[in-house]
């Protein structure tokens, strides 16, 4: 049965809103009642799944050639075909001794990605439905604000934190990511995410001090300029040391910030919150947007 008991209470637990819930159980009973729709949404998540198949690029473009043929958006399709996943990957949470908690925090992206998806696209589902991929194979987990996996240095050229450390290309890292939870990048809130992460990775690296990494339009540094000074995101940056950074032609990322309203003239961007205020004040005067990465070495209880 698709429109189970589990997925009813999956979807609530993880806080998908009302309507979501209400498009998601359409589609799951239809699962149900059009045989041949249900039988061919279970073969993708079979092969997907018996045994983990490890690449779910080619079973997206099945599902998305399935949601042309029963007339639903490839977005919300999408959606159902991981929901669907679902109660397979939290039996592996329990065969692999990882906790519930960690398996219900990791899966708070669902949500995340839904409340993108219906801000950019108005469209219950997700548009990035490859980056669950990670998840369903067990190597990046959410400990508290932030998601984690293992990562390389990849640069060249050696680098020396101001710690003393020097990382060379091929050492291992924790990178991690920052899902649009809608939680403030408080020192708290990140603290406890590291201190987390370091439990978590620490009999790995025989409990010394781990690197973290990051990759993001957040650590542009050219923020410093232009948000203001009570900043959340400058805190922050101010954690890392950030060695590699970029210039963006095109604002990739402007959607994170603006939403559907990315790709208007600058002039005729929203500025509702302070964040989109700076922004568009920035790109108005002529500048560009951009992204850093960047590195810091943690212990446990501090960044040294």
């Amino acid at each position: 049965m698709h429109n189970s008991e589990y997925i009813q209470d999956f979807m609530k637990k993880v806080g998908f809103p009302q309507e979501a819930i209400n498009c998601f159980t359409a589609v799951e009973k239809r699962l149900d009642e059009e045989k041949d729709f249900g039988r061919e949404m279970d073969r993708l998540v079979r092969s997907y799944m018996y045994p983990f198949a490890g690449n779910i690029h080619p079973r997206l473009k099945k599902v998305d050639a399935l949601a042309e043929k029963y007339g639903v958006s490839p977005y919300t399709l999408d959606m159902v075909f991981l929901l669907n996943c679902t109660p397979i990957l939290k039996k592996r949470y329990e065969n692999k001794g990882i906790s519930e908690e960690i398996f219900w925090d990791t899966m708070d992206d669902f949500r995340c990605k839904l409340l993108e998806c219906m801000k950019v696209k108005e469209v219950c589902g997700t548009f990035v439905a490859g980056w669950f991929n990670g998840f369903f194979e067990l190597r990046r987990f959410a400990l508290g604000r932030f998601q984690y996996e293992h990562s390389r240095y990849e640069d060249k050229n050696p680098y020396t934190l101001s710690c003393g450390r020097t990382v060379k290309r091929g050492d291992k890292t924790i990178g991690f990511h920052i899902p649009s939870s809608g939680i403030s990048l408080t020192e708290d809130v990140r603290m406890a995410s590291y201190k987390k992460a370091y439990e978590f990775y620490k009999k790995e690296f025989h409990g010394k001090p781990i690197l973290f990494s990051c990759g993001s339009w957040l650590l542009y540094p050219e923020h410093k300029k232009f948000l203001p000074e009570n900043s959340h995101i400058l805190e922050f940056m101010d954690d890392f040391e950030i060695p590699f950074s970029a210039t963006q032609e095109e604002f990739h990322d402007g959607w994170r910030i603006f939403g559907k309203y990315a790709d208007l003239p600058v002039n005729e961007l929203p500025r509702d919150t302070a964040l989109q205020r700076a922004y568009a004040d920035w790109l108005a005067a002529g500048n560009k947007s951009g992204d850093g990465w960047g590195m810091f070495c943690f212990d446990g209880e501090k960044i040294l």
